[in-house]
């Protein structure tokens, strides 16, 4: 399954980017939702922050990992921060690194880039698949 979304540069789109990944992944486990949301949240507020562009979403699933790209059209290297604790922001790709599996960013040929990231799934164990 494979789903895609473009979103407007505007602060709204920061929720509708959540909302959008909460309707893809309805039904998987509850904690692997609540994980994607957060993290979309953090790369489309990045998106909305630091570009002046539009961005797209999309959203991958396999049986074994689900995968969320945000891809925007400006320039600019997605940056990890280190920010002091009275700091307000700058602690967005930090949460993606504690809490996905693994991401990265890939540049686009003609400009821009997307930062991804991946969340592992659980397979049912082998019981659970003869019992069904």
């Amino acid at each position: 399954m494979r789903e895609k979304r473009s979103f407007p540069e505007r602060p709204e789109s920061v929720t509708a980017a959540r909302r959008f990944a909460t309707e893809v992944l309805q039904g998987a486990p509850t904690q692997i939702i609540a994980t994607v949301e957060l993290l979309v949240s953090e790369l489309a507020t990045n998106c909305i922050r630091h570009t002046d562009s539009a961005f797209d979403l999309t959203i991958a699933k396999t049986t074994r990992e689900i995968r969320v790209e945000a891809t925007d059209y400006a320039v600019g290297e997605p940056t990890m921060r280190s920010p002091k604790p009275t700091d307000t922001n700058g602690r967005g790709l930090r949460i993606v690194d504690a809490l996905a599996s693994s991401w990265g960013v890939e540049h686009r040929p003609s400009h821009g880039k997307t930062v991804w990231f991946t969340i592992a799934v659980q397979a049912p164990d082998r019981a659970t698949q003869l019992a069904s």
